[in-house]
């Protein structure tokens, strides 16, 4: 008969204490637990950086519609409908219109902007009035995500006025 050491019930009770407290201090899953609070917040943050960045890049590219379409007037003269096609032909953006539809008058530089006056006469500085052209660009922004207390969707515009003449 194999004799069995003899084992103290304090011993015991000290030892289970000891795995107990040893099992609560590892720290062997705390990374795994701290990224899974974590990375969902990292990751919604950086889904909105991009959405904001894409956002940005649309409304640039809205506005150099407005200025690709004043361009192609400069270049072509006046001509509603094929303004309108340089604007919506000028991105990829695929809603982007010409809206409102571009627009041709005669009209007298100033500080503040282009006064218009009738074609042919003299503006007060001694100049002729000038035949300018208004583009306008527009388009629409919905975001990827919903986002709270910020709209879903934005309106895009853009404009530009050059002068022909």
């Amino acid at each position: 008969m194999t004799s069995r050491p003899f084992s103290h019930p304090a011993r015991t009770r000290a030892k289970s204490c000891s795995a107990r407290s040893s099992f609560l201090r590892s720290t062997d899953g705390n990374a795994l637990i701290e990224s899974a609070f974590v990375l969902p917040i990292a990751i919604y943050l950086f889904v909105g950086v991009v959405d904001y960045g894409v956002g940005l890049y649309r409304a640039m590219e809205v506005k150099q519609a407005a200025q690709i379409g004043a361009q192609y007037a400069v270049i072509n003269g006046f001509n509603a409908n094929a303004i309108s096609q340089a604007v919506v032909n000028s991105t990829p953006f695929s809603s982007v219109s010409a809206s409102p539809a571009p627009t041709s008058y005669c009209g007298c530089a100033s500080i503040t902007g282009v006064v218009q006056a009738a074609c042919g006469t003299t503006c007060s500085d001694g100049t002729a009035a000038g035949t300018y052209v208004s583009v306008n660009s527009a388009a629409s922004y919905s975001t990827i995500l919903r986002y709270p207390s910020i709209p879903n969707s934005f309106a895009l515009s853009g404009a530009a006025t050059v002068r022909l003449k």
